[in-house]
């Protein structure tokens, strides 16, 4: 799998990173340890060599995962993790409640730099790593200045705890004030065919300054892949089952989208799945597409859409294709 310079560091990442977030458990329904670990073993089998994660994807279980698996085989991974949501401490941006293995937990947006650099020691502790290769903002801080947030990222930097400092869903604007007290290896917005946003002026913004861009949910949580039928129901703890693009009459149009596109995915021997994965690492700026999976074989799915080449001719057409789907999507809750 040929590797991409993430940004202007000395980090190359695979285009289709190994995405932890199901893996944790939470928002995803459980987990299986044992499966997990052999996902990530397969992933870096493939070539597959970084994975992302975060302490808040399963309240720290995803991080001792990845801890898991990756113990004797650092040296062949780059690490990602983040910082700034925090569900011990009640302080900050208050951001969402949930409640996950019969535990209620408050979560707030807390990129103060006392919180981030406790943050990083537990992660590095989870990770079982003395480094972490690209740390990342998890979400903005209205509470916090941005000078601070960068100074603890710096500091962090310094101290060798860290190599690369990114953002995630940040907007330009952020963006540009990150740069005036830091190099941003990083950006992590959501992208995929459904949800083009950063088009406008994220992805312009982070070509003219190098800035990476790693982008999550580009089968939509597995939306995408044709796999999600019409009949699927969701358990109360998939919150799946709460966004819109899963309702019943989008996910009709989805499908009905995706299966005009089966004949295309024939010719090039590729799922829906790995079709859409590499449209989604093809567009201009995007460095590479965090793409999840609980087990090996979809692994092995995710991981050869790196190699499935598109034209110009068949991109525009996965492009117009769903652009029909996004003219009027349902809106039902």
């Amino acid at each position: 799998m040929k590797l991409r310079q993430l940004g202007t560091t000395d980090l190359y990442v695979s285009p289709v990173i190994f995405g932890a977030w199901a893996i944790g458990g939470w928002y995803w329904g459980g987990t299986d340890d044992s499966q997990a670990i052999r996902a990530i073993h397969a992933a870096l089998d493939e070539g597959i060599n970084c994975i992302d994660t975060a302490p808040v994807y399963g309240f720290g279980h995803s991080e001792e995962i990845v801890g898991r698996a990756i113990r004797d085989r650092r040296n062949h991974v780059i690490l990602a993790t983040k910082c700034g949501l925090r569900w011990d401490l009640e302080q900050g941006e208050s951001y969402f409640k949930t409640t996950y293995a019969g535990v209620s937990y408050s979560v707030f947006r807390n990129l103060r730099k006392a919180s981030i650099i406790l943050e990083c020691e537990r992660s590095l502790k989870r990770l079982n790593t003395d480094v972490i290769d690209l740390y990342q903002c998890h979400w903005p801080d209205k509470t916090t200045p941005l000078d601070e947030t960068m100074d603890a990222m710096l500091s962090l930097r310094q101290q060798g705890k860290i190599r690369a400092i990114g953002v995630s869903n940040f907007t330009a604007a952020m963006m540009e004030e990150c740069l005036r007290y830091v190099p941003l290896a990083s950006d992590q917005p959501e992208y995929n065919l459904l949800n083009r946003d950063i088009e406008r002026d994220i992805v312009p913004f982070c070509i003219k300054h190098n800035i990476a861009l790693i982008v999550y949910k580009p089968i939509m949580q597995g939306l995408l892949t044709g796999k999600v039928t019409i009949d699927r129901l969701f358990p109360s703890d998939d919150f799946r089952g709460h966004n819109r693009w899963f309702k019943p009459e989008n996910r009709a149009r989805v499908l009905a989208a995706l299966e005009s596109l089966k004949n295309l995915a024939e010719a090039h021997h590729a799922t829906l799945a790995q079709l859409v994965i590499a449209w989604t690492i093809r567009q201009p700026g995007i460095t590479a597409a965090i793409v999840g999976a609980r087990n090996p074989e979809q692994v092995h799915e995710n991981a050869r859409a790196a190699d499935l080449l598109l034209s110009d001719q068949e991109d525009h057409l996965i492009r117009t294709t769903f652009d029909t789907v996004l003219e009027s999507p349902q809106q039902t809750t």
